[in-house]
């Protein structure tokens, strides 16, 4: 195009009696661009402006292109192609406006000595020019639609990807803006409701240097906050440029980074019928506004409906966390001469309850007995008997039963429930002796448990059984072992030994090794930090992970 431009402005110019050829580019008062050339200076210069007249510029033209002839004293001596008109030593002036769509308008300058100069021929070459104008206009743009409709898909689709990635609302924000930035506008701000009103939660800038400036704005510009919540009242987008940004932090009246905004664009956030906020984007160029608030609307209701997934996915974390609480004990009970520490890892993404539980029921004549267990499957059934299990063995032990009668009761409980589901479960039982303690345990199908001796040293102690819910009579795995001063007996759950790294690896292979490396500090954080070591481990593998452990005092 600028080739062309070229060719036909030297041709008007080398018509009889012409001094010199002046076209603009305009969407509305707003003027874009100048492009001229005269006899003095016959290279064609090109200056931008994105400066808005308002009412000085003449409007957009309807129609087929005409020529008319003024002098040009009739003109605004203030706009800047006057000025060259002027400083050229025209006089009278033939001139076309050109209607280029989407509000858009060109208008072509011919300006000689006087009006004799301004004959039948020059008329007809301006108006063939403008035509000319006009119809590759019409074939660029149709170009630049075509090839911003594939743009705008690829840009869509990737900005999709990117928000879908990720289930955590900050993230998911963050990468709104960044994959906005530069690729649609100069700046980019979105705003969420929150209890007081719309609050910024993300911002971006091409300008590294003035992202603070553009987070003060959207935090503070009373404005822009004005602005924002019109277009959430009113339930669709607008773009502001020229006048419409008066007032406000942005465009050529301003003061700051704010003076290189052209046109702001905002289209709200909504998502299954309710409004979440706002996405705003800052252009230096208006015609880029126009061009992209095609596919704006369709962007932020993709960034809504990313926006709203995470929300409700971390409001349902917070619930399955929640009642995952609730299936355990508030606190552990403080028992003389032992530091009880515990852990709990939920690690389905699909947020429904998981089976694992552990209590600690303190013995009427000292020491305590420990349960842990893991209920087989999840959700609201597996919710329901992990209750049932934990609480009808911390309720028969505490009544002074003993760890094969409340299993044994456990088990008679959940084969007259029908379910399909087994229960495996483990009960120690640790009773001060000597400097120690005395630990017996009884397993149905659990995970052998390990003793990390003060030396570093681990055991494993035998443990086998059958699960629960699955035969009437049952047999169980059970032994005993003495837990002296320092040491830490050890209790887990199967999400722990099946954790798996991305070369397939289990965390059984390790468990030992990471027992005794997590054992040598604190012993109140012990089952914290193997539960840790278990997640940092862990590249797939679904289950949750409860550890409890019990480490016997150093006698001083």
């Amino acid at each position: 195009m600028t080739d062309l431009a070229d060719s036909l402005y030297d041709m008007l110019l080398r018509m009889p009696g012409v001094l010199a050829v002046v076209g603009t580019r305009w969407s509305g008062g707003l003027l874009h661009y100048l492009r001229s050339v005269t006899l003095a200076e016959p290279t064609p210069s090109l200056v931008e402006f994105e400066q808005d007249f308002g009412e000085s510029a003449a409007g957009a033209p309807g129609g087929d292109p005409t020529v008319t002839v003024h002098d040009v004293s009739e003109f605004d001596g203030a706009m800047p192609h006057v000025q060259v008109l002027t400083a050229a030593g025209v006089r009278s002036v033939a001139s076309c406006a050109v209607p280029l769509g989407q509000g858009g308008w060109a208008s072509l300058l011919v300006g000689t000595a006087d009006r004799d100069a301004v004959d039948v021929t020059l008329r007809a070459r301006l108006k063939q020019v403008a035509e000319v104008t006009m119809v590759s206009n019409r074939r660029i743009m149709a170009r630049r639609e075509d090839e911003l409709r594939q743009v705008s898909d690829a840009f869509l689709a990737e900005a999709s990807l990117q928000m879908d990635s990720s289930l955590d609302v900050e993230r998911t924000v963050r990468r709104v803006a960044r994959t906005a930035v530069p690729a649609v506008a100069e700046g980019c701000v979105l705003h969420l409701r929150r209890s007081g009103g719309l609050a910024p939660v993300a911002c971006s800038h091409m300008d590294a240097g003035e992202q603070q400036w553009l987070g003060a704005v959207a935090a503070e510009d009373l404005w822009l906050t004005d602005m924002l919540q019109q277009v959430v009242n009113r339930g669709h987008g607008l773009v502001l440029h020229g006048d419409e940004l008066a007032g406000g932090p942005f465009g050529p009246t301003s003061s700051g980074a704010g003076r290189a905004v052209r046109a702001l664009s905002v289209n709200p956030l909504k998502a299954r019928g309710r409004a979440l906020g706002t996405l705003t984007f800052l252009y230096h160029r208006v015609d880029l506004a126009e061009v992209a608030s095609l596919f704006l609307a369709d962007l932020a209701d993709r960034a809504a409906l990313a926006i709203d997934t995470s929300t409700l996915y971390e409001q349902r974390r917070r619930h399955v966390v929640s009642l995952q609480r609730h299936l355990l004990p508030r606190e552990l009970p403080r028992i003389p001469g032992l530091t009880l520490s515990s852990a709990y890892e939920v690690g389905d993404e699909s947020l429904d309850v998981g089976g694992d539980f552990y209590d600690a029921v303190p013995g009427t004549r000292g020491g305590v007995t420990l349960l842990i267990g893991d209920v087989c499957g999840r959700g609201a059934e597996a919710a329901a008997l992990t209750g049932l299990a934990r609480h009808t063995l911390r309720t028969l032990l505490e009544d002074g039963r003993t760890p094969e009668h409340a299993l044994g009761r456990l088990n008679q409980a959940l084969v007259r429930e029908g379910t399909s589901r087994f229960v495996t479960a483990l009960v120690a039982v640790l009773v001060s002796e000597g400097e120690g303690f005395l630990l017996r345990y009884w397993s149905a199908g659990h995970p052998a448990p390990l003793v990390r001796r003060e030396d570093g040293a681990v055991e494993e102690l035998a443990a086998r059984g059958d699960l629960l819910g699955v035969l009437e009579e049952i047999e169980y795995g059970s032994g005993s072992a003495h837990v002296a001063p320092g040491d830490a007996l050890v209790l887990f759950t199967d999400g722990v030994t099946e954790a798996r790294a991305a070369d397939g690896t289990f965390f059984e292979s390790c468990l030992q090794d990471a027992v005794a490396q997590q054992g040598a500090g604190e012993a109140q954080g012990f089952a914290e930090r193997l539960a840790a070591a278990v997640v940092e481990f862990r590249a797939t593998g679904a289950d949750d992970i409860a550890v409890l452990v019990a480490q016997a005092e150093m006698v001083t």
